[in-house]
């Protein structure tokens, strides 16, 4: 560390305080601009600004002479390192001015007793009410400041190319500490978790597609969708593609797979990650709204549609901790009329019997919840599936109730909520609590000229063609068929008829037998059974 770093990290905080764009986009840019960063210097950098927005709050009113005192980015750089990190003012001094030490020494002995509750938790007024309303002040509270720490690294074992197991062992060779640093998620089967945010994007792994970097409750709603081979699948909300590719592993790169977003820029990041996984049954679109002509032919066409809906983000703060400074009411209040019409036009993609899976990373009941309710009371098509229990059968046992609900001092994931609704089949036959089938008999009539008797079987089974036909081409859904109409039979030469003796010589028996046949009143056709042609 050096009074330089500390100052171009103040420098980078100043830019990110605007609030005018996301914090990732801004600190990319300002690591391109200064190359000569080396790789502890960038990370300073990184944990330094972001370790300060996560804390604003409370590092802000540390760090203020008055109410009114606007932030300074350098004090607060400082603050940060001194009540956060937990370094004192004698290890840094060598590094600091005169005015930046008295700064030091003012922080270090600031109160921070009868600190409001907003303030703890480090949010904004707004959003505490809304979470104390939603989860009472201690469970709130407890929400807020497991975001204050930042995210683990999450990753997803791209099933096409690997397996869990195979990628773990891979990682764990190559670790010389001689310490494991590498686990399996508790939920997701195909997700690892890494203790420390490293640098993987130059990884063999990554680069060759085996592994792609998900949050753990991304890959678990992943499985709830529950895609099988040969589905027809849209991700109605698809972005940079992430849980896209999931579902095509999923579907083992059979089916459609469609992917619509209205950023043609995230759809093109999705591309080069297409490369990678060795997926083939994607179609990418790009759409201009949720309402885009091109839909229209796709309507009642999809087995399942996930719409993962554009929201506050606020389940993303130990990611992205500069949403819940960036976020207002009056977007929340926009967010959630977007958030339901798309809803409700993906739900005409989804075909009779298929399922829409509605899903935000917030942690608000506006977006998720009340969504969920407002949609199924003006869509009695649907109903709502249990989401633990579609778990369950895939294996993951995870009960949040009907929805899912995951939090982040919870599951130790990103805040996630989903629900699953199903399209009901309005046109599928009701079914029958006997599977058998009632045939009436048929029985052939002979001509009137030479009409024989014949003698009826004890159960008869309808000819599938009344007409004479061969064997073979008797088509059936019976094993076997009896036909009631005489067929061309041969007599055996042994036949004595009842009206006449032996005769020796074979012309005087055809003879015999023909006039025997003519003169009995009643012949016994003779009852064959005609195996049916297999399909």
């Amino acid at each position: 560390m050096t009074p330089n770093l500390i100052r171009q990290a103040s420098v980078m905080l100043s830019n990110l305080l605007e609030f005018n764009s996301p914090a990732d986009v801004k600190l990319s840019e300002f690591f391109r601009n200064n190359r000569d960063l080396g790789t502890k210097e960038r990370a300073f950098v990184a944990e330094s600004v972001y370790g300060v927005l996560r804390r604003l709050r409370f590092l802000s009113t540390v760090t203020a002479n008055d109410e009114n005192d606007p932030d300074d980015a350098r004090k607060l750089v400082l603050a940060w390192m001194l009540r956060i990190q937990g370094m004192s003012i004698q290890k840094i001094t060598p590094m600091l001015n005169e005015q930046q030490i008295e700064w030091a020494h003012t922080i270090k002995a600031k109160s921070t007793e009868n600190m409001p509750l907003a303030v703890q938790a480090d949010v904004r007024d707004w959003l505490w009410d809304k979470l104390v309303a939603q989860y009472g002040e201690i469970e709130a509270l407890t929400i807020a400041r497991s975001m204050h720490e930042s995210a683990t690294l999450d990753l997803r074992v791209n099933t096409i190319k690997a397996t869990r197991d195979e990628v773990m062992a891979k990682f764990i060779a190559e670790n010389t500490s001689g310490e494991t640093n590498i686990t399996k998620t508790p939920y997701s089967p195909i997700g690892l978790r890494m203790p420390l945010r490293l640098n993987i994007s130059r990884h063999v792994l990554f680069t060759e597609g085996q592994i792609e970097v998900q949050d753990e409750g991304s890959q678990i709603l992943a499985h709830l969708v529950a895609p099988k081979r040969g589905m027809m699948v849209a991700d109605f909300c698809a972005g940079a593609g992430g849980k896209t590719l999931a579902m095509g592993a999923l579907m083992r790169n059979t089916g459609r797979l469609y992917a619509f977003d209205i950023s043609a820029k995230r759809l093109h990041s999705l591309g080069q990650r297409l490369k990678r996984s060795g997926l083939s049954n994607l179609n990418a679109q790009s759409i201009s709204s949720e309402n885009d002509p091109k839909l229209k032919r796709l309507n009642g066409k999809f087995d399942r549609v996930l719409v993962d809906a554009p929201c506050t983000g606020l389940g993303t703060l130990r990611r992205n901790p500069d949403l819940k400074w960036r976020q207002t009411p009056q977007d929340l209040a926009e967010l959630t009329v977007k958030q339901a019409n798309i809803l409700a036009r993906a739900a005409k993609l989804t075909k009779a019997g298929g399922r829409l899976i509605y899903s935000t990373c917030s942690l608000l009941k506006d977006e998720n919840e009340q969504i969920a309710e407002g949609f199924l009371a003006t869509h009695p098509d649907f109903k709502l599936l249990n989401a633990a229990e579609i778990l369950r059968q895939q294996q993951i046992e995870l009960d949040t109730g009907s929805y899912l609900k995951l939090l982040p001092h919870l599951h130790n994931t990103d805040g996630f909520f989903a629900a699953v609704f199903e399209k009901i089949d309005a046109t599928a036959p009701e079914k029958k609590t006997s599977p058998s089938v009632t045939i009436e008999p048929v029985i052939a009539v002979a001509p009137p000229v030479a009409e024989p008797k014949i003698k009826k079987p004890a159960t008869v089974k309808k000819a599938a063609v009344q007409k004479k036909v061969k064997p073979a081409e008797v088509d059936t859904v019976t094993d076997d068929v009896v036909l009631t109409e005489p067929l061309p039979i041969k007599t055996k030469e042994s036949v004595k008829p009842k009206t006449t003796k032996a005769v020796k010589e074979k012309v005087v028996k055809e003879k015999v037998v023909k006039a025997v046949a003519i003169k009995e009143k009643v012949a016994k056709p003779k009852v064959v059974k005609v195996k049916a042609a297999k399909e």
